[in-house]
């Protein structure tokens, strides 16, 4: 996970998906969690409007060995990687469109 420049990177096989080119919104939800779908609709949007950013959504639960390694805390939560996998945004509750948008321009 940590990479030789000391951030954290995720790859194909750590999230179960394929990167974005460019970008890509990982999601970590949890069954019953109503922000949660909100989100999801959130970052659909955003990964439809920017080309070249991806959205995956992983099951908080179904994923705890993942969900412990980053410190996940609370569903939902949303992080951004930049095209080689690095971690460079994270926030925890349901985010604005808005504040997606903005977050994405530190991996772009």
């Amino acid at each position: 996970m940590p990479g030789r420049d000391g951030k954290v990177r995720l790859d194909a096989a750590d999230i179960g998906a394929e990167l974005g080119e460019r970008a890509t919104l990982v999601q970590f939800s949890s069954a019953f969690c109503q922000p949660c779908r909100a989100t999801r609709r959130t970052l659909a949007e955003v990964a439809a409007m920017v080309e070249g950013v991806a959205h995956v959504e992983i099951d908080a639960e179904a994923r705890l060995g993942l969900v412990r390694a980053l410190e996940i805390a609370a569903t939902p939560t949303t992080l951004v990687l930049d095209a080689r996998g690095r971690i460079v945004r994270r926030a925890a509750g349901q985010p604005r469109k808005a504040d997606v948008i903005a977050a994405l321009g530190a991996a772009l």
